[in-house]
C-alpha cells in the first residue's frame, strides 16, 4: 500500500532540529555551527544528522518521504506549514524553505540511491 502525501510526515523527519528533542549537546552544537542557508552546508548536515535517522526507515517510508517533498515542490508550497511553530536549533532562520527542501530532497534520494547499491538492489 503506497501512502500518500502528507506535510506532516515531514516534522518527523526534521524532528532531529526541534528544540523539543532531547537535550543532546554534542547535536545542538553540530547544527549551530552550520548556515542553514548555506546549500553546502546544509547538505552538510544532513549527512551528519537525517541520513541515520532516514536511513533507519523502511524503504516504503522512505519513498513517502520523497514522494511527499516532490509533490509539494512541484505544486509550488512554500513549506510555511512544517516549519510553522517549529522550533529548531539553527543558528538563523531559513530564509528559503523551498530551497532547504530542494537540498533535502536532493540528500534523500542520494542516500536511497547509495543504500539500494549497498544492498545489491541496484548495480
Amino acid at each position: 500500500m503506497k501512502n500518500k502525501p502528507n506535510l506532516e510526515i515531514l516534522k518527523g523527519l526534521l524532528f532531529t532540529y526541534c528544540t523539543e528533542n532531547n537535550k543532546n549537546l554534542e547535536r545542538e552544537e553540530i547544527i549551530v555551527s552550520k548556515n542553514v542557508n548555506s546549500e553546502t552546508e546544509l547538505s552538510e548536515l544532513f549527512n551528519i544528522l537525517t541520513k541515520p535517522e532516514f536511513l533507519s526507515y523502511r524503504e516504503d517510508e522512505q519513498i513517502w518521504f520523497i514522494d511527499t517533498i516532490e509533490l509539494y515542490l512541484s505544486k509550488g508550497d512554500d513549506f510555511e506549514a512544517v516549519f510553522y511553530l517549529f522550533d529548531t536549533y539553527f543558528e538563523d532562520e531559513i530564509t528559503d524553505k523551498r530551497q532547504f527542501m530542494k537540498v533535502l530532497l536532493e540528500s534523500l534520494k542520494r542516500y536511497s540511491s547509495e543504500a539500494k547499491i549497498q544492498s545489491g538492489t541496484i548495480k
